[in-house]
Order: structure tokens, then sequence, then C-alpha cells
């Protein structure tokens, strides 16, 4: 109350109740701004809708965690509670922005920058209350047992050459090799001899993927040493999820 004793002008004081000769009971609407709020909000929800479902749309920043339903019913399913955020390991798990449209704002995505998905983990599932990530085994997951050969794919990972070091700087480097966790590994190295500039000559490892055996978990682009934008990187292709975004093989 030192502000009632110390205003020079006597402008501050307390009552109980406000004035009602300052209220506004309700806000002004006339009828043309009801209109335009009424097709704005039309517009809106026809744009939210249709924002994370274009079929030609880039995928590659729209990872979903491990057991995702496909795209459309995922986004009828999730009411973007974050319990799958919150119990994730690795929090590799992050709420969308506009990766998947107005409607997948908040939704989570898997940003391998932050974390990779951890392949003895199923919490995501386990704790969605809806039904928008399925719970699935760790058998089912890894494809063994009753699974033998079909592992839940989240995507498939793929090399940016012009920025990977053995193959754009000819410089030793197998991070991605070590770090990559099925069996046998997804990612594998030729050997090659290259004559360096000075005129010795180097054996170089240099990496490649094997989309059959990519399980899209995202270790590799999380621990790759290119730090800035990384020379492996993860993208939705191939996600076992989805019919529409098999990854279709060569035999």
């Amino acid at each position: 109350m030192s502000c009632v004793d110390d205003c020079p002008y006597d402008a501050i004081s307390y009552k109980f109740l406000p004035r009602l000769s300052s209220e506004r009971p309700s806000p002004s609407l006339n009828r043309r701004r009801l209109l335009e709020s009424g097709v704005f909000a039309a517009l809106f929800m026809l744009f939210a809708r249709s924002g994370g479902r274009d079929e030609n749309r880039s995928v590659r920043n729209i990872i979903r965690p491990p057991g995702s339903v496909d795209e459309p019913e995922f986004l009828e399913r999730c009411i973007k509670c974050d319990e799958c955020i919150k119990v994730c390991p690795t929090n590799v798990l992050q709420p969308a922005l506009f990766e998947a449209g107005v409607e997948g704002i908040w939704t989570p995505i898997m940003v391998n920058k932050v974390g990779y998905c951890e392949l003895n983990c199923t919490l995501c599932g386990q704790v969605c209350p809806t039904g928008a990530i399925q719970r699935i085994s760790i058998a089912q997951k890894l494809g063994t047992g009753e699974w033998e050969g079909r592992p839940v794919k989240t995507g498939t990972a793929f090399y940016d050459y012009g920025r990977c070091l053995p193959w754009s700087m000819d410089i030793p480097c197998v991070v991605c090799e070590e770090v990559c966790p099925t069996s046998p590994k997804a990612i594998y190295t030729k050997p090659v001899e290259i004559t360096r500039r000075d005129g010795g000559i180097t054996t170089l490892n240099r990496p490649y993927v094997d989309p059959q055996l990519c399980i899209g978990c995202g270790i590799c682009e999380h621990e790759c040493p290119v730090h800035d934008q990384r020379a492996i990187y993860v993208t939705s292709v191939g996600e076992t999820r989805s019919k529409s975004n098999q990854l279709l093989l060569k035999g």
C-alpha cells in the first residue's frame, strides 16, 4: 500500500469492486465482424486438416516414433499429450512445429540431432493413451522371434557424400559404422586406395548403407562428427507404418 501514501496526486486507490461505469459487459461485434470471423475459422480448419496430409510434401523432417500408425490416422489419434516425449530416454522425440503442417503442431517427431531411438526401448508406445503409437514388443521392434526379418522401420539413412569425410576430404572416419546397432550392421565400408595431393597412397574405408538392414534409429546421424549439417541423415523413406512410403529396392 506504499504507492497510495506516496502518490503526490492521490491518483491511486483500492476498492473492493471496480466501477461499473468502466466495464464493458460484452465485446462489440457487428454482423460483418462475425461473418469475417466465421470465414477465417472455416479456412483455418481446412488448412489445418490438410496441412499434414499432402502426399507430395517432403517427408524428410517427419519421422514418427516406432509403432506409429499411418500419418492420417496418427493425426486423428494424437492428442499432443507429450507423454511419449516425457518418457523417451534419449530425448529424440521432440514436439513438431510446422514440419507436419498446422494440424501436426506439437505432435511427436524424431529429431536425431538431439538423440536417437534406443534399440531396446518401446516406452513411447506403452504410455500413448490413444493408440497413435501402438504397443509393440522388443521382439517385434527388432524383427526377432515370430517377427523374424520384419523389424519396425522408422526410416532409412542416406549419405551426403559431399560432406562425408572419407568421401569428400579423404579423412579416415568410421564413426557411423561403429555405432550402428543392427546385427548385421546396416552400415558397412569398402576399402579404397586414393592418391593424396602430395603423391602418397592412403587406404580409406568409405561407408555405405544397406537399406534392407537399416531401421532408421538415427544413432549414425546423432554421432556423425560433421556437426553443422550431418553427412548422414535419416528420412522417413522406407518406414513400415506407411505403404505409400515404402522404399522400392531392385533385386
